[in-house]
């Protein structure tokens, strides 16, 4: 049985990193909730996703209170996630904001960028900035702070203006591999005391590894 990686837990939350390919939400032998059920001797609760083809950390809840307190602190936006993601090409500005209105087409399994607001469509806020490029084809090391939290959303802001996750051949992306998103920094309120809790993490191996080590340090 896979054993998944935890930073952190007590009787009410577990913090731990997510394996690219697990499900982070459901049930079955390729969900992160059953896996870490299993492994915590009891119940796990989801309160925020992160895509299949994704890694990084992620907070459950291990009580139905918990899972409460957490869920407000998501919509009140007081849980707070940031990521790296590695993109095709070299952003300009280095440093900036995407907003876009976004269609998530369920038929299709895709999420289309369009001009205006009208049925179905959400707006969808994030900050970035360039931590490193290199490669005889430029690639960037990037890292991410969302507004908003929209299905596919860093993905489909980068890969609209020309620039791919590396992996990601859902939008566009032409290199093969895992998908070069990963969930770097995670800060909520615990649910019973109200501290502020902080945990960062960085990814490892390919296609991490063509990254010059201290970039994540930036």
């Amino acid at each position: 049985m896979p054993v998944t990686e935890v930073l952190y837990q007590d009787k009410d939350l577990v913090v731990c990193r997510k394996a690219p390919g697990l499900l982070s939400e459901g049930e079955g032998p390729d969900s992160l909730v059953t896996l870490l059920s299993r492994q915590c001797g009891g119940p796990v609760y989801p309160v925020h996703r992160l895509d299949r083809g994704a890694a990084g950390l992620m907070v459950f809840a291990r009580s139905q209170a918990s899972a409460a307190a957490l869920s407000r602190a998501v919509q009140e936006k007081r849980l707070n996630k940031e990521y790296f993601a590695l993109v095709s090409g070299v952003p300009t500005p280095a440093a900036g904001e995407m907003t876009d209105f976004l269609f998530k087409d369920s038929q299709k399994g895709k999420v289309f960028p369009v001009k205006r607001p009208r049925k179905g469509v959400r707006e969808a806020r994030l900050t970035y900035r360039t931590l490193w490029s290199g490669g005889a084809e430029p690639v960037s090391l990037v890292r991410i702070r969302l507004d908003t939290g929209r299905t596919h959303q860093i993905r489909v802001q980068f890969s609209s203006r020309g620039m791919p996750l590396l992996g990601d051949g859902k939008y566009g992306s032409r290199v093969k591999g895992e998908l070069a998103l990963f969930s770097c920094a995670l800060g909520f309120p615990h649910p019973v005391t109200g501290q502020r809790m902080e945990f960062f993490d960085k990814p490892r191996g390919a296609p991490w590894d063509r990254v010059e080590e201290d970039a994540y340090d930036l």
